[in-house]
C-alpha cells in the first residue's frame, strides 16, 4: 500500500501547501467524515489543535463529527445528509479549508458539505480511495488513495494526515514552549 502512494504525491504535497497557506492567513481546517472516517478527522484535529511531534501553539482546526447535540439535533429536525453542510455554513469563512474524507468518495453529507463550502469559497481537500467516486471531481485537491480495501484506504488517510501535520509544523516553524 505504501509503495502505491507515490502515484498521488503531488496531490498529497499541493494538499499540504494548502493547509499551511490556509493557516498562515488566519483560516482554520474543517473536517469531516463517517464512521472511520470521521475517527481520522477527529484524530487529525486533534494533532494539530494541542501538537503533533513540536511543543508549539495551537493550531485552529475543527472535526465537525464530534458535536453529538449538532449531529442529533440536525439528523432529528431536518436529515443526517446535510448535517455537516449546516455547519460549514455556521462557521466556515473564505480563509478556511475543508477536509472532506470517504473512503468511497460518494458519502452524500460529505458531498454535501463540499457544495456548502464551495458556496462560502472555501477550499477543499477531499480525501478518497477507489476511484475518488463524486468527491475527486468536486475537490479544490483531491487526494486517491489507489486501493479498494476500506481498511487499507483509512491507514493511508491516517498516515497522510499525519505528514500533513507535521509538514504543517515545519512550515510555520511553530516550535516553542508551549
Amino acid at each position: 500500500m505504501i509503495a502505491k502512494l507515490p502515484t498521488c504525491n503531488a496531490e498529497i504535497e499541493a494538499a499540504a501547501a494548502l493547509l499551511v497557506n490556509t493557516l498562515r492567513q488566519g483560516g482554520k481546517i474543517l473536517l469531516c467524515g463517517n464512521g472511520g472516517s470521521a475517527a481520522d478527522c477527529q484524530h487529525i484535529a486533534a494533532e494539530f489543535v494541542v501538537r503533533y511531534e513540536q511543543k508549539r501553539p495551537a493550531l485552529a482546526a475543527i472535526a465537525l463529527t464530534t458535536d453529538s447535540s449538532i449531529l442529533t439535533a440536525h439528523a432529528n429536525d431536518f436529515d443526517f445528509d446535510s448535517v455537516f453542510a449546516r455547519q460549514v455554513e455556521a462557521i466556515g469563512n473564505e480563509k478556511d479549508c475543508l477536509i472532506a474524507i470517504s473512503t468511497s468518495g460518494n458519502s452524500k453529507n460529505v458531498l454535501q458539505a463540499v457544495v456548502s463550502a464551495q458556496a462560502k469559497g472555501i477550499a477543499v481537500i477531499g480525501l478518497t480511495g477507489g476511484t475518488g467516486g463524486e468527491l475527486k471531481n468536486s475537490a479544490t485537491i483531491a487526494v486517491t488513495v489507489p486501493s479498494e480495501v476500506t481498511a487499507r484506504i483509512q491507514e493511508a488517510h491516517i498516515l497522510i494526515g499525519h505528514w500533513w501535520c507535521g509538514v504543517v509544523e515545519e512550515a510555520l516553524s511553530v516550535s516553542s514552549n508551549a
